[in-house]
Formats: C-alpha cells, structure tokens, sequence
C-alpha cells in the first residue's frame, strides 16, 4: 500500500476527533517523512521547516494585513460604507440588501477576512434592514454571501497562503481575485432581484435620501477608497512590492483610525494582541502545511495522482471540473483553511502537470472555497452570524443563502470556461 493512503487516512480522522488541524497535518508530515526517509532527517526538515517559516520575508505580508484589516474595523469604515451604499441603492425594493452586498465587497478590499466580514456587516446593516421589514431569510442570506468576498478581494490571507504554498506571485494573485470579486457583487445583486421578483414583501423599499445627503454619504468613503488604490495600484504599476504594500496598508489604516480619534490604549492593545494571536495561528498552520506536503510528495501521491489522470480517457478540463465537485463536496464537512492547505499540496503539481496556469487556478480553487463558506453543514459564515444574531434560526440563514451558492456556481462555471477574466489583469501586470 502506498504510504499516502494511509496518512491520508490518519489525517483526517484526527481532524474529525477534534485535534486542531495545524498539530493535526504536522504530526501526520513529521511521522510520514519519518517513515519515508527516517527519523533523523524528518527531525532536521522539522527544525529547519519552522525557522525558515519564521524568518520568511514573503510571509511578513501576512501580519501586515491582518494588522491593517484589524484598524480598518476599529476605524469604523463598514458603518461608511454601508451608509454610501444605501444612499444610492435602498430606495429601490431589495435596495438595503443590495447595499450590502456593495458594502461587503467594498470592506473585504481593505480588511481580507471572510469572518470579519460577516460578524461587522451582520452588526451594521442587519438593524437597517429589519427596522424597515426586510425578512430575516434575505437579510442573513445576503450579509452571510457578502462575507464571502473577503477572501476574494484582495487584500486576500487566504490567496497569500495559496501563493506561498505553490510559489505563484502574490502581486498577480490579488490583481487575478479583482475582476471574479467584482463579478460575485454583481451576481449577488442578482440574486436578490431575483429573490424579490418571487418575494416582494420579504425587501420592501426605504424612503429616497436627498441627493445632498447621498454625496456627504460618498464623501465618507474617501479614505476607504484612497488606501485600496495606493495598495493595489502601487502593486499593478510595480511601484513596490507585496510585502511593501502590506505595511503601507497597516499605515494608511492606522493613520486613518487615529485621525478619527477610534484609538486610545486599550484599543490599540486589543488590535496588536488580535493581530499577533491571528499570526500565529496561520504560522503555525502554514508550518503543519509544509511538513505535509513534504509527506505526501516523498509518498509520491501528486505522481501517481498524474499518471492515473493522464491514463484516464479524461480531458484535462474534465479533471479540473472533477477537482473543483471534490471542493464542493468538502466544504460540507472542512471550513476553508483546512481545505485549501490540505489539498493545493496535493493538487496543484497535478493540475501544472496539464499544462493549467496555476494563478488562474488558484482563483477558482478560492471560489469553490466561497460557496463552501455558506453551504450545509458546515457554513462558517452561517455560524459566525448565527453567534451574531442568536434569536435567527441556523435552518432560516441556510435557506436564505440558497440564491447565492447558485450564482456562485455560475460564476464558478464562467471562470472555468473563460479563464481570460481572471488572467486580463496579471498579464498587463
């Protein structure tokens, strides 16, 4: 028996007993190295492993944009944003709604969390939306889809780890996330016409705001809008690098909160200590990564994985539908992370070996990762607004997420089938 199967095995039924997965994938890496080229060198690769991690320059983004996603929240801007949003969209039916998808995709370019977006738009906009009659089914619905985008638009943690873990340019990776980000705001605004042509009652309209009132709510996303493109611009027109553009995005936030007087000293201790306890969490998962992927390449799985699918009658766009129904699949039983660093190891020499580009793929791997964020029965974004808003049933959130995770899989099909959406940008890069 090959010796992957089995740690393949091992792994997740430590996943399901509970063990937290960075220990979880790092046991399994250390002990299958250790099988396979003996103890004293899966020792060495051990210690090497984690200093290297520790000391890399490439993962310095990482902390960066936590840190910048951390003072972007305590500086107030998803109250702004939404606030512009709803100016222009909440006179019309399922108008709030709407706005929040506008808001959501607008607060993920600056913050890069899925969960964070969840958690402050279910805070800011679901008070506005059932003080005027929108139904529980949609207001959850949207705000849990919304928060999705987080780890689409860039600034992205998630796309960071996919760049680390397959050493794809992360400058090319966000500029490839903008135009499917843009297009999931689209297809959710969508999904809401479509939810009110059916459910007119559940989005009634809010009163017109005046059109004065609409440019001072615009003039309030200024900030937001300046430090998105001094990050992601000075990154497209090469003017510094990734990492660069991580610490003048943590800056640019961190100036903006304190010119808002939204700092004193136990806020700022609080976002340092959040930001400092959220890094070490992804190190130590990243750690746990590299050691399994170290396993299962010695074992020989992304080999055989290769030669199974080249001797099958399967076209390679086969292959890649047939990856992209696993992801789906998984996002049942494993939240993002997991899945992402579980599987990109053992795929993605699998997936360069059929002549794919894996910046474009690690788009759509991303996007599959989304609809799993809010499918049964394990929606983490379902489960952070349920935690949010105790008194909604988990059974309304999931049905109101049912217009979205369709739409996504649209959007997920179109990028498949026309890869130039996601490869425009990266190329004039």
């Amino acid at each position: 028996m090959e010796l992957w199967l089995p740690g393949l095995l091992i792994l997740l039924t430590l996943i399901a007993l509970g063990l937290p997965v960075a220990f979880a994938m790092g046991l399994v890496g250390f002990f299958g190295v250790a099988s396979v080229i003996g103890t004293g060198p899966a020792l060495s690769m051990l210690g090497q492993t984690t200093f290297d991690t520790g000391l890399s320059y490439t993962l310095s983004v990482v902390p960066l944009f936590i840190l910048m996603g951390n003072f972007i929240v305590k500086a107030g801007m998803a109250d702004e944003l939404y606030r512009a949003s709803y100016a222009f969209l909440g006179h019309r039916r399922g108008g709030l709604a709407m706005a929040t998808t506008m808001a959501c995709g607008g607060f993920s370019a600056v913050c890069g969390s899925s969960l964070a977006t969840a958690a402050t738009m279910a805070r800011v906009a679901m008070p506005s939306m059932r003080h005027y009659g929108y139904s529980d089914r949609l207001a959850t619905g949207v705000i849990a889809a919304g928060g999705t985008l987080g780890i689409l638009i860039p600034p992205s943690v998630i796309l960071i780890i996919y760049g680390i873990l397959t050493q794809q340019n992360i400058g090319q990776l966000f500029l490839a996330g903008l135009i499917p980000g843009i297009l999931g705001i689209i297809g959710y605004m969508i999904a809401v016409r479509i939810h009110i042509l059916f459910n007119p009652d559940d989005g009634p309209a809010a009163p017109p705001m005046p059109m004065r009132e609409r440019f001072l709510a615009l003039w309030g996303v200024v900030s937001v809008l300046t430090l998105f493109l001094i990050v992601i611009g000075g990154i497209y027109l090469g003017v510094f690098t990734s990492t660069e553009a991580a610490g003048i995005g943590a800056f640019g936030a961190f100036t903006i909160a304190l010119a808002r007087r939204r700092l004193s000293i136990p806020v700022m201790w609080e976002v340092l200590v959040d930001s400092a306890r959220t890094t070490a969490m992804m190190f130590a998962i990243l750690i746990g990564a590299v050691l399994f992927s170290n396993f299962v390449n010695l074992a020989g799985l992304p080999g055989d994985l290769l030669g199974w699918l080249t001797a099958s009658p399967m076209a390679p766009i086969t292959v890649i539908l047939v990856i992209l129904g696993m992801y789906l699949v998984m996002g049942a039983v494993l939240e993002s992370l997991s899945m992402i660093l579980l599987t990109v190891p053992i795929f993605y020499p699998v997936v360069e070996g059929l002549g794919f580009d894996l910046i474009w793929f690690g788009i759509i791997v991303v996007v599959a990762v989304e609809i799993s964020l809010i499918t049964p029965p394990i929606g983490l974004n379902v489960f952070v607004l349920k935690s949010v808003l105790r008194d909604v049933p988990t059974g309304t959130i999931f049905r109101g997420v049912i217009p979205f995770v369709l739409i996504d899989i649209v959007r997920l099909l179109l990028l498949v089938f026309v890869p130039s959406l996601v490869l425009f940008l990266p190329s004039t890069m």
